[in-house]
């Protein structure tokens, strides 16, 4: 209910200056015959393996040169390395091998063929400081260190060209492996000794000024590095990257165009939107190419962009349309976004996913924040416990003070509400302060007529302060919220209006805690509160949270307001036609959801016509059950029906046949649809470091505790639709066999009271002697009970008796009648019979006392169905 965790921002390498590559991170790296680095296609000629046989004596080095100046590193590395099993000691096939694997994206691989190189040519700068660009590139960043700073210090030991500017490159290596290595101050030290009108310097700069917040200053520098070496795609995202970080998404998504546009243009091979147009792409993998073109960096962001404004689907389209690759191919920066993506749909995989990544760094620094943050929102507080109290050097790395106690108290909340209250009592008078100062400062700037940048800017941080302080005044509030006393919590979010009243967040929260209040005061500030959510959203109804229409109906229906919840639920309906016509294969549970919640207030009334009618409506909610029949809905649906079921069985009400018969035809519909559909969730394993998720756990469960493993078969709707509907029948038996349990009975009998017959108890004129046998699914039972007996249905409608009317009410009529066709007409208060009636039946009416096998069939069945009506009145 409430929207206490803030936003979970999208990762790093959309938003990470660690990416933000440097030109000396990717320096062209040399053969041993001086040969430079070629740009990589994705090589579509297939590989052979017996093309090292088909190569004529004297013509390899021309078909090796050829091959990688053609970008076929997969073919030409096999017959590099069957070279190296006769010449194992080859200097050019060591170095050419070498240099595959690079282009290859094999660092790890490139790493030891460039350190076999040092080993063989001891006195060769440029190996050295190729295995250092190798491991750089692997990530093994202290590795890389460590050898750039022997390199550095021996330099004059070793052999290197006249005009080589190796001491500059190593120098500029090395900041770049202290930056990625998060170690600013030295990367900053380093950069101060390189010259600074270099491109690669000044980018490096821009990156070292992004990480201390000042993304304003970073884009001027990356622009400058534009002027010097064009419009690289890498230079580009970074200019976007400090775009997005300011909040100026529209021209971040124009820089983000360009560099889509660029690269489709250029390299139409990458497939790029392959994946959207619903059919499988082979993978394209990763390359130099891929990497240059900036490409991924780019989908990244523009999800990014999409995810923070609220549009879902165009951030997952964002992902669809990247050049496809396998999933053991993707960055972690992608992994990391379609696990946010997933939370929703599938929290297994996206718990998967980001524990995948906080197991196997580097991993976007969001990551472990967002893993804790999902664990609290998804109530898994021990987990969440469990990874703070076991990964302390990462939230001392990657958590804020604030959002550490924010974590800390939120957790302790769950066993500690005193505590935890204290907590972010403190924290909200931390954020309280704050945002007065920043509008003390926003007053001031207007008084003293500064110009608009700098009210702007104060604006932006009061937004940023109040983004931090709004999921401290929810938590506070949902403490009492848990316990149900929500006028402490309309309270508690009152003392807050001044700042919040204009923010969404707080406006749905006092929507839905005047809601919960259940007076009609209470009812009308909801309608006020919603119907402000609802007009911010007009005319596309199924872009507002499906609740808030649901709670929005109801709320009308409590103040009497029946036609604007019509009214609203046909403009829904309309809405849901339209989608269905642009897009067959989309789904809306926006109508359903209404219908869900209208159906069960009215089951929760526990009359007759309120049961019924809330029944009827739950079911209508699931049309077409094919598509709406799913484990969220059946969650909230067959409560209805168990609650429908508790009330029969307890005698408080009876229903109509024609009620009846809708339930256990939606029944059968169910347990035909709902064979693959699981009713439990899966949730997270209690080894919080890693591992793979738990099995099931029953209904009614604790996630912090260990569950007894339900079997799979047991776990569908179809399983449980036919419980549900042998729990019907069951009621049925046991209502009706009931009334003949005792030997003797006292009975007073009017015949005004008598109501059409359910054809349930039409059996019993032939079957009353014998135990009722209900007819259930035999694969349920296991045929351990035989079907003797079978349900009819209503007499058709023609055969009725038009409906009448009695003070006031409709009385529905039946001339399909068990008591020996007996038609009898109400008429004040008296009964008069069209055909002869027994004498058995005329003392019956008397009030004399008889015996159970003294009564007719007919008579015994009359007095049933009538004991059950006169019990619930």
């Amino acid at each position: 209910m409430y929207s206490s965790y803030g936003n979970q921002t999208p990762g790093s390498s959309w938003g990470n200056a660690r990416r933000l590559g440097t030109a000396s991170t990717a320096r062209n790296i040399s053969t041993a015959a001086g040969g430079r680095l070629m740009t990589a296609s994705f090589g579509a000629t297939p590989l052979n393996q017996n093309l090292a046989l088909q190569i004529s004596e004297g013509d390899y080095t021309t078909v090796i040169y050829g091959m990688i100046k053609e970008a076929r590193y997969k073919e030409v590395r096999p017959i590099l390395e069957n070279q190296l099993i006769l010449f194992p000691d080859s200097r050019a096939a060591i170095s050419l091998l070498a240099y595959v694997c690079y282009m290859s994206e094999d660092f790890i691989e490139s790493a030891k063929w460039y350190e076999r190189l040092t080993e063989l040519c001891p006195q060769e700068a440029k190996y050295r400081y190729y295995h250092a660009q190798a491991l750089h590139k692997a990530a093994l960043y202290q590795d890389a260190i460590v050898l750039l700073q022997n390199l550095e210090a021996n330099i004059d030991l070793y052999h290197q060209d006249d005009d080589s500017t190796l001491d500059m490159d190593i120098r500029k290596l090395q900041a770049s492996a202290y930056y990625d290595a998060e170690e600013y101050t030295k990367a900053k030290a380093l950069c101060d000794k390189c010259l600074p009108e270099d491109p690669d310097n000044i980018i490096l700069q821009g990156c070292l000024l992004y990480q201390q917040g000042l993304f304003d200053d970073a884009r001027k520098m990356f622009k400058e590095a534009r002027v010097i070496l064009g419009d690289h795609a890498t230079i580009i995202y970074n200019i976007a990257l400090a775009y997005f970080k300011l909040k100026r998404y529209p021209k971040c998504h124009k820089f983000i165009q360009d560099i889509i546009k660029k690269g489709i243009r250029e390299h139409p091979e990458l497939s790029v939107g392959g994946q959207s147009e619903g059919y499988q792409v082979r993978s394209v993998g990763n390359s130099k190419i891929l990497k240059d073109t900036a490409l991924i960096e780019a989908f990244n962001l523009k999800y990014a962009i999409e995810y923070v404004t609220g549009h879902v689907d165009d951030a997952r389209a964002a992902l669809q349309d990247m050049p496809p690759r396998n999933e053991d191919q993707l960055d972690a920066v992608t992994l990391h976004n379609q696990a946010l993506l997933q939370m929703d749909d599938n929290a297994n995989k996206g718990f998967k996913k980001l524990k995948h990544l906080i197991q196997n760094p580097p991993f976007p620094q969001e990551t472990f924040a967002n893993l804790l943050i999902l664990y609290c929102k998804h109530n898994y507080y021990s987990l969440a416990a469990d990874v703070l109290a076991e990964n302390g050097h990462l939230a001392f790395r990657y958590l804020t003070q604030d959002l550490y106690d924010f974590l800390e108290a939120l957790i302790e909340s769950q066993t500690s509400p005193e505590e935890a209250y204290r907590k972010f009592d403190i924290l909200a008078t931390k954020h309280i302060d704050g945002l007065r100062q920043i509008t003390k400062q926003i007053g001031d700037a207007r008084n003293s007529g500064s110009n608009h940048d700098v009210v702007e800017k104060y604006l932006k941080e009061y937004d940023e302060a109040l983004s931090h302080y709004i999921p401290v005044l929810m938590a506070m509030g949902r403490i009492y919220w848990d316990i149900g006393n929500y006028p402490e919590v309309e309270e508690i979010l009152m003392q807050s209006r001044e700042f919040c009243s204009d923010n969404d967040i707080w406006q749905l929260n006092m929507a839905h805690v005047s809601f919960m209040q259940e007076t009609e005061p209470k009812f009308l500030a909801a309608i006020q509160l919603y119907q402000a959510i609802v007009e911010k959203q007009k005319p596309v109804y199924l872009d507002i949270p499906a609740m808030v229409l649901a709670n929005l109906c109801v709320s009308y229906i409590m103040t009497n307001a029946n036609d604007q919840a019509e009214e609203l639920m046909k403009q829904i309906e309309r809405d849901e036609e339209e989608l269905a016509r642009q897009d067959p294969s989309k789904i809306s549970l926006h109508l359903c959801i209404v219908n869900l919640v209208i159906g069960t207030l009215y089951c929760s009334k526990g009359t007759i016509g309120h049961s019924e009618f809330g029944i009827g409506r739950v079911i209508k909610s699931l049309e077409p059950y094919d598509k709406k029949i799913m484990a969220d809905t059946w969650f909230y649906a067959k409560r209805c029906f168990l609650s429908l079921i508790e009330t029969l069985s307890k005698h408080m009400i009876t229903i109509k046949d024609a009620t009846t018969n809708d339930i256990l035809k939606f029944l059968d519909a169910a347990i035909l649809y709902g064979r693959e559909i699981e009713t439990v969730a899966d949730f997270v394993s209690h080894n919080a470091s890693g591992g793979d998720f738990a099995s099931m756990y029953e209904s009614g469960f604790n996630p912090n505790l260990e569950q007894d493993k339900i079997p799979k078969e047991k776990r569908t709707v179809t399983y449980e639709a036919r419980l549900l509907k042998r729990m019907f029948l069951q009621v049925f038996r046991e209502r009706f066999r009931g009334a003949f349990e005792n030997e003797s009975y006292r009975f007073t009998f009017r015949a005004e009271m008598m109501i059409p017959f359910s054809s349930h108890a039409q059996h019993f004129q032939t079957n009353h002697t014998s135990q009722m046998i209900c007819p259930v699914d035999p694969d349920l039972l296991q045929h351990q009970y035989h079907p003797q007996i079978s349900w009819h249905t209503d007499p058709p409608e023609t055969e009725r008796i038009p409906e009448r009317k009695k003070n006031g009410r409709d009385q529905p009529q039946s001339n399909h009648d068990p008591l020996n066709n007996m038609k009898m007409i109400h008429k004040k208060g008296t009964a008069k019979e069209t055909q002869p009636r027994s004498n058995t039946l005329n003392q019956f009416e008397e009030g004399k006392s008889f015996r159970c096998s003294e009564i007719a069939p007919e008579v015994r069945i009359s007095h049933c169905v009538q004991r059950i009506i006169s019990t619930s009145t």
